[in-house]
C-alpha cells in the first residue's frame, strides 16, 4: 500500500473530502460543506465502538493441564470494522488506558461549528484504523500586508492503540505553497492534548471552552504576522537563526556534515531566491516562511511499513509534534 489511508474489503476507502481529494484520489469527495456527523458516516469512522479487551496468552500447558493465563494490566484495543462488522485489533494499552470515540470528534468540532461557521474539510482513517483525523477550515480569510493570502485550519488528530494522545492543532495554511505552520503566542494556544485516561470526557469538555481562543489566536497570529512583514530581516540573520534551530554535527561524521551542509544551503536559497516568498523578500515573514517551507516541502521523510510515498509521509509529518515544536520555536526566535 502506497499510502497511509485504509481501504475496506469492499474497496471503499476511509477518508472524504469537502473541496478536492488531495491524498491520491482515493476516498469520497463532496460538494458541499459537511457536518461532522456527515464528515465521521462519509468517511466510514462512525461506529467503531472502541473498546478494551483483556489480554490473554496462548494456550501452555501445566501441571493443571492446559490452558491460557491472562496477561495482568494490557489489554487490546480493538473496533467493530464498519464494512464487514467484524472485529478488529488495534493496538495494546495499559490498565489505566481509556478509549476516545470517533464521535467525540463530532461532538467536540461541532461546538466549534455552530458558534463559527466553520466546515469540515477532511476526515479519514490511517494505518488499519489506529489514527484518525477530522480537519475543519475555520471561517475568517487572512491576508498579510496585502499579499500573502493565510487560512486557518483545525485538525482533530487522534490513536486508538496508544500511540499518541487525542490532539487538537490549530494550524494557518499558507495558501501560495499550501504548507502547514504553527505558531505559539503568548495570547492562545496552537494546541491542546487529551489524554486517553478516566478524565478523558472531562478534558475534553475543558477542549471545547478552550476552543473560543481559536478566534484569539487567529487575531493575534494576524497581527503578529502583520508586524514580521513590515520588519526587514538579513540573511546573515536568517542563516544565524537557523543555526540555532539546527546545530552543527560534530566533528568527524562527514554524512552527517555534509547532510547538515545541504539542509543549510536549501534554507538559504528559500530564503533569498525562492519564488514563494517573491512579495515578501527580505523580511522576518520570508524568513518564517522559508523555514515551514522548508519542514513541509524539502526536509527528509522517513519511510515507514505503512508508505514508501515519500510525499505522504511528508504530508502526514508536517502535523506532527517535532515538526510543529520546530516551527513555533521559529517563530518565537524570527519574531523576537
Amino acid at each position: 500500500m502506497s499510502h497511509l489511508l485504509e481501504t475496506f474489503a469492499n474497496g471503499r476507502t476511509a477518508f472524504v473530502s469537502a473541496r478536492e481529494d488531495a491524498w491520491h484520489r482515493l476516498g469520497m469527495v463532496t460538494a458541499s460543506a459537511l457536518t461532522a456527523e456527515e464528515a465521521l458516516e462519509s468517511a466510514l469512522l462512525s461506529g467503531w465502538n472502541v473498546r478494551k479487551v483483556a489480554l490473554q496468552t496462548e494456550a501452555v500447558m501445566d501441571a493443571n493441564g492446559a490452558g491460557s493465563l491472562p496477561v495482568m494490566n494490557h489489554y487490546a484495543t480493538v473496533r467493530t470494522n464498519p464494512v464487514t462488522k467484524g472485529t478488529d485489533v488495534l493496538g495494546v494499552v495499559g490498565k489505566k488506558y481509556h478509549p476516545i470515540q470517533n464521535e467525540q470528534h463530532a461532538l467536540l468540532l461541532n461546538t466549534l461549528v455552530d458558534m463559527s461557521g466553520a466546515h469540515f474539510e477532511t476526515a479519514g482513517s490511517l494505518r488499519g484504523g489506529r489514527e484518525v483525523f477530522v480537519t475543519m477550515k475555520m471561517p475568517d480569510h487572512m491576508k498579510v500586508g496585502g499579499v500573502d493570502n493565510v487560512d486557518l485550519y483545525l485538525a482533530a488528530l487522534n490513536s486508538h492503540d496508544g500511540s499518541s494522545a487525542f490532539r487538537l492543532l490549530v494550524t494557518p495554511v499558507r495558501i501560495v505553497c499550501a504548507n502547514t505552520q504553527a505558531a505559539a503566542l503568548k495570547s492562545a494556544k496552537s494546541s491542546f492534548s487529551i489524554r486517553h485516561t478516566s478524565g478523558a470526557n472531562a478534558a475534553i469538555a475543558q477542549a471545547r471552552q478552550a476552543l473560543g481562543l481559536t478566534f484569539t489566536y487567529q487575531k493575534a497570529f494576524e497581527e503578529e504576522a502583520e508586524r514580521m512583514i513590515q520588519q526587514s530581516m538579513t540573511d546573515r540573520e536568517f542563516m544565524s537563526i537557523m543555526g540555532h534551530l539546527f546545530p552543527e554535527p560534530g566533528e568527524g561524521n562527514q554524512p552527517a556534515a555534509r547532510r547538515y551542509q545541504e539542509k543549510m544551503n536549501t534554507l538559504e536559497n528559500l530564503f533569498t531566491t525562492a519564488p514563494t516568498n517573491d512579495a515578501i523578500r527580505g523580511t522576518r515573514w520570508a524568513g518564517y516562511q522559508s523555514l515551514t517551507e522548508y519542514i513541509d516541502h524539502y526536509a527528509p521523510a522517513q519511510r515507514t511499513q505503512w508508505t514508501n510515498d515519500l510525499d505522504t509521509a511528508r504530508a502526514m509529518r508536517s502535523l506532527g509534534v517535532d515538526a510543529v515544536a520546530t516551527k513555533e520555536a521559529a517563530f518565537r526566535l524570527i519574531n523576537a
